[in-house]
């Protein structure tokens, strides 16, 4: 698995995003390179995990929104610790690809003490949805320039864009990556999550065709 150096030389700009660091990262998935930038519009730290030559077209991708409950502590509240793991395993076996960190995006862009405020509203009966705009917020407040701008820098032109969510693929497209296909990213609900979930799929538009099967053995 090697890379370019020419891809990794520090200090690399676009228009957005300023890249800082590369190093090799030894991880449980596997051996990635770790790509650092700046987002200079936001002032976000941001990270790509890079494994293979991604150099090119067709490069299956992750665009992975920040969730520190769901990433770290394992929350069963949403699936996002669960799809972290399922997308490193996914791209490791395909020897290609590319996991970017999107920093900013706690709770769809509203931050983390926003998140758990919406959070103790669906406790009390509201969706995803809706404890955002209680709150005064936007149902989905991220912005995904700077991921696109980060596939710019790495040579990357067309991707298999591993996810569920249409708006992430409307997004590449907007800010100029081509998207080959999109991949789901689909992990087994839990009692928890699944209003969640569903929420996602009716007032999101997110692709989750599982949750039927689910609720057929349920």
């Amino acid at each position: 698995m090697t890379v370019s150096d020419s891809v990794f030389d520090s200090s690399a700009r676009t228009a957005g995003a300023k890249r800082v660091v590369n190093l090799q990262l030894s991880t449980v998935y596997g051996e990635f390179r770790a790509v650092g930038y700046l987002d200079l519009n936001r002032g976000d730290e941001q990270i790509a995990l890079v494994y293979g030559d991604v150099e090119g077209e067709d490069v299956l991708t992750r665009l992975h929104s920040e969730c520190l409950t769901g990433d770290a502590f394992g929350s069963k509240h949403c699936e996002c610790g669960d799809q972290l793991s399922a997308a490193l395993n996914t791209i490791t076996r395909e020897g290609r690809g590319i996991l970017i960190y999107l920093r900013g995006h706690e709770g769809r862009g509203i931050g983390l003490l926003s998140k758990l405020q919406a959070m103790q509203l669906q406790a009390e009966g509201m969706d995803t949805v809706e404890a955002n705009l209680a709150l005064g917020l936007p149902a989905d407040a991220r912005d995904y320039q700077v991921a696109a701008e980060m596939l710019h820098d790495l040579q990357v032109r067309s991707v298999r864009l591993l996810s569920n969510n249409p708006l992430k693929r409307e997004a590449l497209l907007r800010h100029g990556i081509d998207v080959s296909e999109q991949v789901p990213l689909l992990t087994p609900p839990r009692e928890e999550n699944i209003t969640y979930l569903r929420t996602k799929r009716d007032r999101m538009d997110h692709y989750l065709p599982h949750l039927e099967v689910a609720a057929d053995r349920s």
